[in-house]
């Protein structure tokens, strides 16, 4: 009998803290994400894994994000990302090349429904990143744009964070000169903005395990 009490034991210690660093924490995102013109280790991603281990929290990052990426183009590669991978939580950051291109509303609306629906079917919870046009394309085609995803986020009951270029993307020395891509230091305020959303989710699925 003590031996059995023992080896439950042993089991709580050891097997627990492995599951927990099995948790998935995907990023399915741009160039944005993807660190365009800039090392890797510098980009927002990379800071987020380095917050996780500072503040403890277990999670493996897997960033999927691809420079160019487009909401069609995650759809084709989402199946096989869910399968590989198993995230618990993801985090959507798509859509801005889709509006630089001109492609409908009701287009990107319906891709991002279903990438967030199929994201919850598979046991990731979301967190939706608003994307924001260049001012040159208009403040109504802009705010149209922005409703895109307030009713995304509606509609399947996600969170929005803040605009990931919030407060860096009208600053020049913030951004590189393709007026598009932020450079290596607007990296941390790229995840200061999109991170007391990502915590709260964070808190909320380990309060599950």
């Amino acid at each position: 009998m003590f031996y059995r009490l023992l080896f439950v034991i042993c089991l709580t210690v050891f097997v627990l803290p492995l599951h927990a660093r099995e948790r998935t924490l995907l990023i399915l995102g741009d160039s944005l994400s993807a660190a365009y013109g800039i090392p890797v280790s510098d980009g927002w991603v990379s800071l987020l894994e380095q917050r996780l281990q500072q503040q403890g929290y277990a999670f493996n990052v897997v960033n999927a994000s691809i420079s160019g990426e487009t909401t069609i183009g995650v759809l084709t590669r989402l199946e096989n990302i869910l399968d590989t991978h198993k995230p618990v939580l993801t985090v959507v950051e798509l859509g801005g090349n889709d509006g630089l291109r001109g492609f409908q509303f009701a287009e990107i609306e319906q891709n991002l429904s279903v990438i967030v629906n199929r994201l919850k079917n598979n046991n990731s919870e979301v967190l939706l990143v608003p994307m924001q046009l260049p001012p040159n394309y208009g403040q109504a085609y802009n705010q149209k744009f922005q409703q895109v995803y307030v009713r995304i986020a509606d509609q399947y009951d996600v969170p929005l964070s803040r605009f990931i270029l919030e407060d860096i993307a009208l600053d020049k020395e913030l951004m590189q000169e393709d007026g598009i891509h932020p450079v290596a230091r607007a990296q941390p305020a790229m995840l200061d903005n999109i991170w007391p959303s990502l915590e709260s989710l964070i808190t909320d699925e380990l309060a599950l395990q």
